[in-house]
């Protein structure tokens, strides 16, 4: 195939064009903040269950000083009765009893007490381990909310890039004959589609040609279309390519 070397040209424009396109376009399918976005939201799962189990055991706490609340109650409610009945007794047989219950009821109450005491010092470990959960859950949250709006704009960013060079694109290869704009199209998937020869480098795969394949693109016609050995892509000549 030939090809005017403007046109052959002008193919570097389209390549560095499309370039653009593919790193837009995992841009806006994979942006960076991404990764760390479904790490902080494992985490925030892992940090829920934590404070489901630490709520559990709050709430426990709390139960069981309700119940020792409900037992002092209790406690005090006989102990007011039997001071009353001890009060107006006559039968010292029957005060006898009332005191030796007012002593149990006493010692009851202040093991209830000394229990309610330990469960208050534990309720407060309990809400204080609570808080730190939340906090630790909060903080997670900011960070992905964070991540998550930057990666929105990332991928704003790279919509608009894509709509932007997807045009110029379509502009350049308007000035492409077509043999040669589908001979690109072919190669693209697979290599650079076309690249220039610089220094005797291909810059599509950077690699240095040899010396026989140098001869050989001495020998071509400058219209030539000429492919690179290495890669595969279209080599465009220029005074650069130390031919």
């Amino acid at each position: 195939m030939n090809a005017s070397p403007a046109d052959q040209l002008r193919l570097l424009d389209l390549a560095a064009l499309d370039v653009r396109l593919r790193t837009a376009e995992h841009a806006r399918k994979n942006p960076p903040q991404a990764v760390r976005v479904r790490e902080l939201m494992q985490r925030r799962q892992e940090l829920s269950q934590e404070l489901t189990v630490r709520l559990g055991a709050r709430d426990d706490l709390r139960t069981e000083i309700a119940r020792i609340e409900s037992d002092v109650a209790v406690v005090d409610a006989r102990s007011a009765r039997d001071a009353g009945r001890l009060a107006t007794s006559s039968n010292s047989k029957e005060a006898q009893g009332l005191e030796s219950e007012l002593q149990a009821l006493a010692r009851r109450k202040s093991d209830l007490e000394d229990a309610e005491l330990d469960l208050m010092d534990r309720l407060e470990q309990a809400d204080a381990a609570v808080a730190e959960q939340e906090s630790l859950i909060a903080s997670t949250n900011a960070e992905g909310a964070e991540l998550s709006a930057e990666a929105k704009r990332v991928v704003a960013e790279a919509t608009a890039t894509i709509e932007a060079t997807t045009r110029d694109r379509a502009a350049v290869a308007d000035g492409i004959p077509d043999d040669l704009l589908a001979l690109y199209d072919r190669l693209a998937p697979r290599s650079a589609g076309a690249a220039m020869l610089r220094r005797r480098t291909c810059e599509g795969c950077n690699m240095v040609l040899s010396g026989t394949d140098l001869n050989t693109l001495r020998a071509a016609a400058p219209d030539a279309v000429v492919m690179c050995p290495e890669c595969g892509c279209i080599l465009v000549r220029t005074e650069e390519s130390g031919l």
